[in-house]
């Protein structure tokens, strides 16, 4: 099924043509001066580039449990042991979800064409939750042993204000 593709021309872009995913949908950006022909072969190409990326760093629903459980014995003493761990595309306003009573991780799709060290950073925060439910200072002491934390919090941060919501709102 081919995505829902929005194409936006520029009269500044003169040669390159980039695409990129927001909300639902391929935002294709081309020069303004390109026939319908040339944007319609670019759309194409585009979209072939963008699978082909995002599918070297999409992790299966079973890779990312084998993740999780590499995590919680590098970071967590082995100690936090999920039921499961899955991607979820129903996730507006947060990253991940642990539910702590059945040992569940939901990790939002969106997360699937980030770093894999941001994806590992919301997988162990998520994980660490299995060990302290809330965001006290024993929670952070395990999310903090990773050594990316800071940069991850970082990035999350731009994506989230790059895409206008609230990023407390997806601790």
């Amino acid at each position: 099924m081919r995505p829902e593709v929005e194409v936006r021309r520029s009269a500044r872009r003169t040669r390159t043509v980039s695409a990129y995913r927001k909300d639902g949908k391929v935002i294709v950006m081309i020069p303004a001066r390109f026939t319908r022909a040339e944007e319609s072969e670019w759309v194409d190409t585009m979209l072939a580039r963008l699978e082909k990326s995002e599918s070297r760093t999409r992790r299966t629903d079973e890779q990312l449990m084998e993740r999780a459980l590499d995590l919680s014995r590098e970071y967590l003493h082995g100690r936090a042991r999920p039921v499961s761990v899955r991607w979820v595309d129903n996730m507006t306003t947060r990253w991940g979800s642990c539910t702590t009573g059945d040992g569940t991780i939901r990790l939002s799709d969106r997360l699937q064409p980030m770093p894999s060290w941001v994806q590992d950073y919301v997988l162990l925060h998520e994980l660490a939750h299995l060990l302290e439910p809330s965001h006290n200072q024993r929670f952070w002491h395990w999310v903090d042993k990773y050594t990316r934390a800071e940069r991850a919090k970082g990035y999350l941060e731009g994506v989230a204000a790059a895409a206008g919501f609230d990023y407390e709102a997806c601790d």
